[in-house]
């Protein structure tokens, strides 16, 4: 099932990347430390114009796929509209003043939830940001009904770029040109040698 999943997020993320028109040969799908994708030109092309923001989501049948325009970052999650979450779970997702309100609210939960992964996928951290520290009226976030599906988006200016090998090679060639004025590069040609 999980292979099918991925399978099929992935399908469906290159199908929005065709209707965008770049060019799927030159594109790969990388991961941060954190396990959150993001869009890369292979290495070797030698293509540095900046990538969408990307991310996929799945819930039974479904695969959702959200995509943003370079310089943002962006979540998708989406769950059974009609799922109900158990009153006893509501406390690993709030805290306060909003677990309160989930428990005299609990048809608001599955939203509340839906909203909290957009968010944790826009910040590129997943688990790693504690659903019950997210406030949401501090993230742009979209929540709308779709079919059966509970589908949240939020989205947010892109923090840093993960770094590419060829980014740590230009690195390191510059410090070596800063480490030894006698540095130099250059290429060497041939002509009419075959």
């Amino acid at each position: 099932k999980r292979l099918a999943d991925h399978n099929s997020g992935r399908l469906l993320l290159e199908k929005c990347l065709d209707q965008w028109g770049l060019p799927l040969d030159s594109l790969e799908v990388l991961r941060t430390e954190h396990r959150a994708p993001y869009l890369s030109w292979i290495n070797g092309v030698w293509r540095n114009e900046p990538l969408p923001g990307i991310s996929i989501g799945h819930c039974q049948k479904w695969a959702v796929c959200a995509i943003i325009e370079p310089g943002y970052w962006i979540g998708i999650d989406a769950e059974q509209k009609e799922r109900e979450i158990q009153t006893n779970a509501f406390d690993m997702m709030a805290k306060g003043d909003e677990l309160n309100f989930l428990i005299e609210n609990s048809k608001m939960a599955i939203e509340t939830w839906t909203a909290k992964e957009a968010v944790q996928k826009s910040e590129k951290l997943g688990m790693h940001l504690n659903p019950r520290d997210i406030n949401l009226v501090e993230y742009n976030v979209e929540s709308f009904i779709h079919d059966d599906l509970m589908v949240s988006v939020s989205w947010r200016k892109a923090g840093s770029k993960p770094k590419t090998a060829e980014d740590d090679l230009l690195d390191a060639t510059a410090e070596a040109m800063k480490q030894n004025p006698e540095f130099t590069v250059g290429c060497k040609t041939v002509k009419n040698n075959l």
